[in-house]
């Protein structure tokens, strides 16, 4: 890997630091050839401090490192995308990131459906929501529709009409996420799950 860390006068290079699992942007840091060596070194993330014009390894007084898994470096070698597992928060304010977000999990447009059915549950009336219509009807009334969409899915995948296929299977996921949040769970937990059995 050639970083061009001669590119500006200050040989410094941006880094952005990244989850290696949730993959959200934690901070933005700064890193000359001797940080960079050193973090690679400690598989401990190490800056130049631009305001203290020395290294500085994230939690050095705080405890909360980021734990180096892997760097890469953009088209241009002057560019630094650090993966990492993060011990605590973040941001020396004591958030998860430095923009104030927390540092979860996102499933993009999964995520932003389980907010809906949430939002449904506790605050729909069950005469205008399907969705709060199951929540009242309960678990077993959920489960059953999880069946029923299952076998929907099954009966279409053995035809060839993909059409039909991907919407069976997009009622059978969308049930399946009213009965986990039923069960007070997540699409956060079975990734979980799933992570530990990889």
């Amino acid at each position: 890997m050639k970083i061009d860390f001669n590119k500006n006068t200050d040989g410094l290079v941006p880094a952005i630091i990244q989850d290696v699992n949730t993959k959200n942007v934690l901070m933005l840091g700064y890193m000359n050839e001797e940080a960079y060596k050193q973090t690679v070194d400690t598989k401990k993330v190490t800056f130049f401090s631009r305001t203290k014009s020395r290294l500085w390894t994230k939690g050095e007084e705080s405890g909360n490192f980021l734990n180096l898994i892997d760097i890469k470096v953009d088209c241009d070698n002057d560019t630094l995308l650090v993966s990492v597992k993060p011990v605590g928060p973040t941001c020396h304010k004591g958030t998860d990131t430095c923009w104030g977000e927390k540092n979860t999990s996102n499933f993009g447009f999964l995520s932003q459906l389980e907010e809906i059915i949430k939002d449904r549950k506790e605050n729909a009336d069950s005469k205008n929501s399907y969705v709060a219509s199951l929540f009242e009807k309960g678990i077993n009334k959920i489960a059953q529709k999880v069946g029923e969409e299952a076998v929907e899915t099954v009966i279409e995948a053995k035809d060839n009409d993909d059409n039909l296929f991907l919407n069976e299977s997009a009622d059978l996921l969308f049930h399946y996420l009213i009965l986990l949040k039923a069960k007070g769970f997540s699409l956060s937990d079975i990734a979980n799950v799933l992570e530990k059995r990889h």
